[in-house]
């Protein structure tokens, strides 16, 4: 009924080991239907075509050291999932976060409400405005939904890292009175720095503590007039005196002064407009260890900006936060396409593009949505990599799912991305290369054209509409 759609509770990521030196490991997923087939060989030194697409592996030439992949608890997400039965919701979470499933050791928490919960609300909404006391209460989306299933999650895989990210203050903190679009007053800088620091200590009291917390996200979604979700506006100049004077200091004085701060939040075109002008100020600068990027502009802007962020502030980590595939809607286009192989293949070609430019953590949008895509107060309905049908006590996973897995199952954090060269190039043939901290090398290959497959000594030809991950030992190299 529904193509490349699988339910996860029949399939894992198979085992491997390596028989010997020479030795290869091919894992493919394909439009036809294969997931993750297993397949081992030997490499050779036979000639091949010279008309054929070469990939040679340079396993000296070192670059970024990965972080992880992973998705967002977003409320939309928690309801979906809890709207199964207990065993499918415990295989779902096993699909993403097990070690025979999709491994993913980055979580992102939004601090509140975002656009994909069903009301707009913050954890401090009905405080007097005229007081300098916070009346901060977590909500039942925590206590009932959120927080059982980090803490699941975390069982699960307890290398999850978890990135917190608020979208808006309280309303009565802001210039508009609103969880939609203004800014935050001034006055207020130190009292929302203390709202941020009070989530941090309530989640960390649940054995959930943040590996880091992001300026806020999409601090220019205001300007985008046709976009109406939860939302704070910054400017550059505004950003960098709250994170010098209120947000760094009272963080590194805190017992989360392990806490990462990640700048913008953004889509990566302002990395130059908004992002650069904020860090050269000196006085915050040195409080931001990270920038997480959105991937919502990469169609229209250049990879090249993360190369100019990275040389430019080479100290820093660069992390994609977000990415969902929105509906054309000029098109009347459904929010979900259940097995669309061709939105696999955009996550598959945005991982690779983004990985060979620095960037060390990748980020799904909502981890489960309905068959609607949704909720979303805002209806602001996108697809998913895992859509549920609670009628049938089902899930389905996506193309995408697997296009994230085939980095995330095999790329441990800690691996380092080293160097591939393709000759005789074609477009429709992405790769990308790591060494991983056990002396593996991994190729992610993603494959759109009429190529059959060869492997030989140091190099690789590849085939036809594929995800493809090859493992084997550096000494044959």
């Amino acid at each position: 009924m529904f193509p490349s759609v699988d339910l996860v509770d029949t399939s894992s990521i198979p085992e491997y080991d390596f028989s010997s030196a020479s030795s290869y490991i091919r894992f493919t997923s394909d439009k036809a239907g294969q997931r993750f087939e297993k397949s081992e060989g030997f490499f050779s030194y036979e000639t091949t075509p010279e008309c054929s697409t070469r990939l040679f592996i340079h396993s000296t030439k070192l670059y970024q050291t990965i972080q992880g992949f992973g998705g967002a608890f977003t409320d939309s997400a928690v309801m979906n999932i809890k709207s199964l039965s207990k065993d499918a919701q415990e295989n779902l979470l096993s699909a993403y976060f097990s070690m025979k499933g999709s491994r993913y050791n980055l979580g992102r928490v939004p601090i509140g409400g975002t656009d994909f919960s069903s009301r707009k609300y913050t954890y401090c909404d009905n405080a007097d405005e005229k007081t300098s006391k916070l009346n901060f209460s977590l909500t039942e989306e925590e206590y009932e939904g959120k927080i059982p299933l980090l803490q699941k999650a975390l069982e699960l895989n307890p290398e999850l890292r978890l990135i917190a990210a608020s979208w808006t203050a309280p309303a009565w903190m802001k210039t508009n009175n609103d969880y939609v679009n203004g800014s935050l007053k001034e006055e207020y800088y130190q009292m929302y720095t203390d709202y941020l620091l009070t989530f941090l200590e309530e989640y960390r009291d649940q054995g959930l503590g943040m590996w880091a917390i992001s300026t806020g996200n999409e601090p220019i979604t205001e300007y985008l007039k046709y976009v109406r979700i939860n939302s704070m506006s910054w400017t550059p100049a505004a950003m960098a005196t709250w994170v010098s004077r209120n947000l760094g200091p009272t963080l590194s004085k805190s017992r989360h002064n392990q806490t990462l701060i990640f700048g913008l939040d953004d889509n990566r075109g302002h990395l130059t407009s908004f992002y650069e002008e904020f860090l050269s100020y000196e006085s915050c600068t040195n409080y931001i260890t990270g920038t997480a990027i959105h991937w919502y502009q990469d169609d229209t802007t250049s990879a090249s900006l993360l190369d100019q962020t990275h040389y430019k502030f080479p100290e820093k980590l660069l992390v994609l936060t977000e990415a969902s595939i929105i509906p054309d809607t000029t098109k009347s286009k459904k929010p979900v396409s259940l097995g669309s192989w061709n939105r696999g293949e955009r996550y598959m070609l945005n991982i690779i593009e983004n990985l060979e430019h620095w960037i060390a953590g990748w980020l799904d949008w909502n981890l489960v949505l309905n068959q609607d895509g949704g909720p979303s107060w805002a209806r602001n309905n996108v697809d998913a990599s895992i859509i549920v049908n609670p009628v049938a006590d089902e899930f389905y996973k996506q193309p995408m799912f697997y296009a994230i897995a085939h980095f995330s199952s095999f790329i441990p954090r800690n691996s380092v991305r080293i160097g591939v060269s393709q000759y005789n190039k074609s477009t429709g043939i992405k790769s990308v290369a790591f060494l991983t901290p056990n002396n593996e090398i991994v190729v992610v290959i993603s494959n759109t054209v009429h190529h059959l497959l060869t492997v030989t000594h140091k190099l690789f030809f590849v085939y036809y509409e594929v995800f493809s991950i090859w493992l084997f030992s550096p000494k044959w190299l």
